[in-house]
């Protein structure tokens, strides 16, 4: 485990960096500063600090801390990216909230919790942009889905009363409908760019019950399976992964998934699960001989879900795509 002189916390807002600085030899002083949240001010304010003994800590904000990771990327920095309630559930009790704080208590969990801390590598450009496409196709979907809710009046009201509406909500879903396969056509021309990723989609869409969108998705969400090591940590992120709930004699609750989850991560995992259930014949004659059991179906399900995530990481990892046992049995 590396050794750092100096933890840098960085509470990030739209327009500023309220930072905080953290010795590791005198934790009772530190230093505060705001910036503002452009790569100029950014830039500026790293060359003030040397690169060795300094490990820079953040929440994860989406696009507003953007400019803090490519900065930190481009000179060479060791920084780690953490979920926001990660932090939150480490402060123990607090009373008030500032970014002031904020920063410090940011600090203070990068110090305290060095030996969990990974650190973190800015997306490749490609990965960037396919994170993005996929964002803007699930827009997409939930628009057309809603605009189409409204056809269902059509039925009931008088045709002079909706004429005009019904056509200007047709005209809305098809304009909706041509932007989808825009994006769709944008997502497929990247991938088959990259090398890596062209790779990829064969591997996964190689295991039964993985299709296009699936595999985009797991993509996605993993950079490309970098950002995982194992998958069980991807089952845990995707709130597939079962943990028990007990405690002495008093307390004992049943093994369940967490609510903690990547809930479309975990949609697109279950959906292409039951898929899997229908035409893998391993999984289907696994699934009904634990239902045969009394296993609870749902439970049983989950444990397809796991084996259908550690398929694809199997995949990846060996190079070469899913070999279907059954065919060989005699």
């Amino acid at each position: 485990m590396k050794k750092y002189a100096l933890f840098v916390g960085v509470d990030i807002s739209k327009n500023s960096l309220d930072i905080c600085l953290l010795y590791a030899d005198n934790l009772k002083e530190s230093r505060h500063y705001t910036i503002a949240n452009t790569p100029k001010a950014i830039v500026s304010f790293l060359k003030k600090y040397a690169a060795t003994e300094v490990l820079f800590c953040m929440e994860d904000t989406g696009v507003y801390g953007i400019p803090l990771c490519q900065a930190l990327e481009n000179a060479d920095r060791d920084y780690a990216v953490v979920p926001a309630i990660e932090i939150k559930r480490s402060k123990g009790l607090h009373r008030g909230k500032s970014d002031k704080a904020d920063a410090k208590d940011i600090a203070n969990y990068a110090f305290t919790h060095l030996h969990e801390i990974k650190l973190y590598h800015f997306s490749e450009p490609d990965m960037q942009e396919l994170k993005l496409l996929m964002a803007e196709r699930e827009k997409l979907i939930k628009a057309i889905k809603l605009f189409g809710t409204t056809e269902e009046n059509f039925g009931f009201l008088d045709k002079k009363i909706c004429a005009a509406l019904k056509k200007n909500n047709q005209k809305t879903v098809r304009q909706l409908k041509k932007q989808l396969a825009e994006i769709e056509r944008l997502v497929k021309e990247l991938t088959a760019h990259n090398e890596n990723m062209k790779e990829q989609m064969a591997l996964l869409q190689s295991v039964p019950g993985i299709g296009p969108q699936t595999a985009l998705l797991l993509m996605s969400f993993t950079r490309c399976f970098t950002a995982f090591d194992n998958w069980r940590q991807l089952a845990c992120y995707a709130g597939i992964a079962p943990f028990p709930y007990q405690s002495g004699i008093s307390i004992k609750g049943k093994t369940k998934v967490s609510h903690y989850a990547q809930k479309r991560l975990k949609s697109a995992i279950h959906m292409a699960s039951l898929t899997t259930k229908k035409f893998d014949a391993e999984i289907k004659q696994y699934y009904e001989r634990k239902v045969a059991e009394g296993k609870n179906k749902m439970s049983v399900m989950n444990a397809v879900r796991c084996k259908l995530v550690a398929r694809a990481f199997a995949v990846i990892n060996r190079g070469t795509p899913f070999v279907n046992t059954q065919k060989f049995v005699a």
